[in-house]
């Protein structure tokens, strides 16, 4: 009964609002599809059934209700190679193939959801948590970064059959057109936020220029620009497919599956970030697991039907999330809607004004971006300074992947020289002659050469004892500067010992070499003993517990 509880909460809460925003964000994914699709060289339409896909997919057994996902830029600058580099081959043959690597694509998604429904049952989602606030900060800001630059190439008309920026009246109109919509969304709030803002300036903007006449730039008029026939068509057939495939197996397997990890870890950071972003945003939190299979299972669903496949999509999302979708309804409605528009609805849609839909993007820009790490920046450490700036300037410069793991890498390098400096030694002499270094801090591989600095095994009397109470051994090159530190005393004919080790640092010892029982002392009724070990778990030497 809970569980069908939950899924129900889950599902919607505020009907109304979930359904009024998926169809906010159903008008929002069409340009973003069809523009990702030119991106990564294949049909609008090929984006479009990826979007709706994915989006039914993650929407329904996704790990985050009212996230949306679809056919994204980050995997779509991925794709091109691929595409690219198919369709060589395929006009190289005996008998040449048209479009080869959109069939190597399907191939790859299969591959792409099979490693991301393994990163799920494996349990990587969680990882997430693991990415520092800087990084997501540096995201946010590089990601708004993105979407507004993109965002410009819709400024663009075709003049002589090149694409050249507006200018004069048409440049003007379309900025009125974009203004308008974004002070419908501002200002519509503050007077009712029982209408959806941005589903209210879409129609209005599309009103104003169907009615008035205006010559803009619409939904319809940028597919056929960019190369397409319209909202109109079908997708690949099954045998095409298996006629890829077989074409494939050739000798071309590794640029497939090396794209496919590469897709699947864009897809999976993307989708997790986006998901972290949202838990903020709504206080409450997702499943990355169940993210991780529901973006597979999606990927796959791609690869066998004949869609360009995706991921988390942070824009779409952030719509859905300001306009009140928070249950799986919403995104559901969004890709349905995104279906119905393509099958039945065309027309209608293709009149809709790019210019509504750059402002509604251009408020999303405005509510993404983390405009309070302009204030933060001088009051937080220089080291958290960098890794955000930094974040920022590789995601519009590389992509979100290659940025999230620069940051988390700069971020566990600069923690790691933090904890090497903070090694301490207090050295005491006791009654009977012994000497004691306590140790403070945590003895790891960045923290091993200032360890070894602290004892002086040529002048230290015949007994030295080590007091581990206030540090923690924590990986292999800690072991080996101990193990190498006994050896010293030993050749030098005096006696170590260890003490007070945590309960996880003896069994890392006692696993590693068994001389180290030999010097470790268990002493349970130190009183101190119990501070490291854990009483909970350990009521008697650890010499006596299978090792």
């Amino acid at each position: 009964m809970i569980l069908g509880h939950t899924t129900r909460k889950n599902f919607t809460q505020n009907p109304k609002n979930d359904i009024l925003s998926g169809l906010t964000v159903a008008l929002a994914l069409v340009p973003e599809a069809v523009a990702f699709a030119f991106v990564a060289g294949v049909d609008p339409l090929v984006g479009l059934y990826g979007a709706f896909m994915m989006g039914i997919v993650t929407a329904l057994f996704g790990g985050r209700p009212g996230m949306i996902s679809g056919a994204t830029g980050a995997m779509a600058v991925v794709m091109v190679h691929l595409i690219s580099k198919g369709n060589e081959v395929g006009l190289a043959l005996d008998n040449p193939i048209d479009n080869l690597g959109l069939q190597w694509l399907f191939i790859t998604l299969l591959f792409v959801g099979g490693i991301q429904i393994l990163a799920g049952i494996f349990k990587l989602g969680k990882f997430v948590r693991l990415i520092p606030h800087p990084v997501m900060m540096g995201f946010v800001n590089g990601l708004a970064i993105v979407i507004f630059l993109s965002q410009l190439g819709l400024f663009k008309e075709t003049v002589n059959g090149e694409k050249v920026f507006m200018s004069g009246a048409p440049l003007w109109t379309m900025l009125a057109l974009i203004a308008l919509t974004m002070g419908i969304m501002f200002g519509l709030p503050k007077l009712t936020k029982k209408i959806p803002s941005a589903l209210t300036a879409i129609i209005v903007v599309a009103a104003i220029t169907i009615f008035g006449n205006l010559e803009v730039s619409t939904v319809g008029s940028f597919i056929r620009d960019g190369g397409g026939l319209g909202l109109e068509g079908g997708l690949p057939t099954f045998q095409d497919q298996i006629f890829g495939l077989f074409s494939t197996l050739q000798g071309h397997w590794e640029i497939i599956l090396s794209t496919a990890f590469i897709l699947a870890a864009v897809g999976l950071i993307e989708s997790l970030m986006t998901l972290n972003l949202v838990d903020e945003i709504t206080e409450t939190r997702g499943n990355g697991n169940r993210e991780c299979i529901a973006q597979g299972g999606a990927n796959i669903l791609n690869g066998l039907f004949g869609g360009m496949g995706g991921c988390a999509m942070i824009g779409q999302s952030i719509i859905n999330v300001d306009s009140g979708g928070r249950g799986r309804l919403s995104g559901t409605v969004a890709a349905i809607a995104l279906l119905c528009f393509v099958l039945f609805g065309a027309p209608l849609i293709e009149q809709i004004p790019i210019a509504a839909l750059v402002g509604v993007m251009f408020m999303v820009v405005i509510g993404t971006f983390a405009w309070s790490s302009f204030r933060i920046i001088r009051k937080i450490p220089l080291s958290d300074a960098i890794v955000l700036i930094t974040v920022s300037a590789i995601t519009v410069w590389k992509d979100l992947a290659v940025a999230v793991i620069a940051g988390v890498i700069i971020s566990a390098l600069v923690f790691a020289w933090k904890n090497a400096t903070m090694i301490r030694a207090r050295k005491r002499m006791q009654e009977d002659g012994t000497k004691t270094y306590e140790i403070w801090g945590p003895l790891f591989f960045g923290s091993i050469q200032s360890f070894n600095s602290k004892f002086d095994v040529k002048n230290d009397p015949d007994k030295v004892e080590i007091d581990f109470v206030e540090s923690r051994v924590s990986d292999h090159s800690a072991l080996e500067a101990i193990f190498n530190l006994v050896n010293k005393y030993e050749a030098a004919g005096k006696s170590l010992k260890l003490k007070h080790l945590s309960a996880d640092s003896k069994l890392l010892m006692y696993k590693a070499s068994p001389k180290f029982k030999e010097v470790i002392i268990e002493d349970i009724n130190d009183p101190r003993y119990h501070l490291a070990a854990d009483p909970e778990k350990f009521t008697k030497p650890l010499s006596e517990y299978k090792m």
